[in-house]
């Protein structure tokens, strides 16, 4: 199915943490979230791509004029007055601003066709800091909503869509009831992911748990209907006779039933497990979702939008059978910004070839399927959740020591010359980007030779940007790590900032031997 190319570069581990807090959103990247969109995406030609940009210019353009424009003089004003108010706080200068605002200002556009009773407000921080500022505004950008003057952040998705979902529920419309076909119809047409519910009455224990679960949800539109004409066109497949709860989202998994107790907290896992695509691709704008999902073991798929054409079937295949299990996600290898973040933890940061990698989350553990293929991914899977997949860690290739008066540890190498050694190890732990781990290198350079003969000691060095080790845990660096003999499983932390002769007199200490003390 696809062949990575082999490659033996391997890069720092710790870029996971920025990504997990990345609060990146790209205008284009909306309509890519399930393979209908994709391949109508693929399928647009540059006379097709003009005139949709044109009309979508002129629809974004008197969206843009439902939004109204805070000044230094009116924000107070206007949110005293307003039972609801939503606050886009922006700067000019802010792509992650200006990408978001095309989006806010087609939530407010939908907003007021529905009727909704929220004012939907921006404000330019960078112009009216003091005004911004005592919104509560302190980063751009920033949505906040004010509920008869009083801020809550938002905390949902970035398409109009998300907003316009997450904004309603917040002012009083956690379930939207549908009542005739041609309601159901219109329905269809505004929401690519939504919960249904079925009720002949609107009343009892199951409807009350589900009207609970819709006001505490901030993603998923609900419907509800008493109608089982109009409960079929919002979900073909109902079969229940009293009251039924279903999923729908825009993929080959679309209707996804309900079968558990009507109880608030089945009702929100059930949604848990089920909103996102069998195969999400991973875009900037539904990128802090993807991070943030409750499901932590992910399985990541780097190819390029053509080859997930012959991709999607296979992996909606394998993800069918993990649903519950593992999120899977696809990521377009071409978006630097996207993918290179990840590839780079695995040294695989210039490759073109399909790379299928996993993450656990719950425990930081990264793993690399070699040669992937669909029969591989599938046992791949299977093996990390039965454990019998070993986590992936970094290392560079073994080097020669021969002569080497301070050892190069790398990865493979740290048993066998760290813990596995019947010597003292004196380590050094650096890395390329350490501004005084160059000093600290020197330093211990003059310390090996200070102690060379004694053949009980052994200097080594590693850098922590190239090499992983489960048993190297350092946060800062430089570190200096003392691995006593007798000892390996505790290593000694010695002060970076010592003198060569108190760190002479520590190294004597730790030895128990008799060499010099002076230097």
């Amino acid at each position: 199915m696809y062949s990575p190319k082999p490659t033996s570069r391997f890069i720092f581990f710790a870029i996971i943490l920025t990504l997990l807090l990345t609060f990146s959103i790209s205008v284009l990247s909306e309509d890519v979230d399930d393979m209908e969109g994709l391949e109508e995406l693929l399928a647009i030609d540059e006379q097709d791509q003009d005139h949709v940009q044109s009309s979508e210019t002129d629809v974004l353009s008197r969206a843009q004029r439902v939004v109204l424009e805070f000044n230094g003089e009116n924000s107070n004003k206007v949110i005293d007055e307003n039972e609801f108010v939503l606050v886009l706080g922006y700067a000019p200068w802010c792509v992650k601003s200006a990408e978001l605002m095309p989006h806010f200002a087609q939530a407010a556009m939908a907003l007021k066709e529905l009727g909704s009773r929220v004012l939907m407000a921006k404000i330019d921080a960078e112009r009216y800091p003091k005004a911004a500022g005592g919104l509560g505004i302190k980063g751009f950008p920033t949505l906040l909503l004010f509920v008869n003057a009083t801020s809550q952040a938002y905390n949902a998705g970035l398409t109009s869509e998300e907003i316009v979902t997450w904004a309603r529920k917040k002012t009083g419309v956690p379930v939207v009831r549908v009542s005739s076909e041609t309601e159901a119809n219109e329905f269809i047409k505004k929401h690519s992911l939504y919960a249904v519910g079925f009720f002949e009455n609107f009343e009892g224990p199951a409807y009350e748990e589900f009207v609970k679960a819709a006001t505490s949800d901030n993603e998923i539109q609900f419907a509800e209907t008493s109608s089982s004409e109009v409960a079929r066109i919002l979900f073909p497949d109902i079969k229940a006779t009293n009251h039924f709860l279903g999923l729908v989202k825009s993929e080959p998994e679309k209707f996804t039933s309900f079968e558990n107790t009507f109880k608030v907290d089945n009702i929100l896992q059930f949604l848990d497990d089920n909103k996102f695509p069998l195969v999400t691709l991973l875009t900037e704008i539904n990128s802090a979702r993807v991070y943030s999902s409750s499901n932590k073991l992910q399985v990541y798929v780097f190819s390029d939008v053509d080859e997930l054409k012959s991709l999607i079937e296979p992996l909606q295949n394998i993800a069918r059978k993990f649903k519950t299990q593992i999120m899977f996600i696809h990521v377009d290898i071409k978006v630097e910004n996207l993918a290179k973040p990840f590839l780079t933890m695995f040294g695989l940061e210039d490759s073109e070839d399909t790379v299928v990698t996993a993450f656990d989350y719950k425990n930081g553990s990264k793993y690399l399927l070699e040669d992937p293929t669909p029969a591989k991914t599938e046992n791949f899977c299977l093996g990390i959740l039965d454990g019998t997949v070993s986590p992936f860690y970094k290392s560079q290739p073994i080097p020669d020591n021969k002569e080497a008066s301070i050892l190069t540890i790398v990865g493979k190498t740290f048993d066998s010359l760290v813990l596995d050694s019947n010597k003292n190890v004196f380590l050094e732990v650096h890395t390329p980007w350490c501004f005084s781990c160059e000093t600290t290198s020197k330093q211990v350079e003059k310390l090996a030779k200070h102690f060379t003969g004694l053949e009980t000691l052994t200097f080594a060095r590693i850098d922590a940007s190239a090499n992983e080790h489960p048993r190297l845990q350092v946060n800062d660096y430089p570190a200096l790590l003392f691995y006593p003999a007798e000892d390996k499983t505790n290593p000694i932390i010695l002060p970076t900032k010592s003198n060569l002769k108190d760190l002479a007199k520590l190294v004597n200490k730790y030895c128990k031997s008799h060499a010099k003390d002076e230097l």
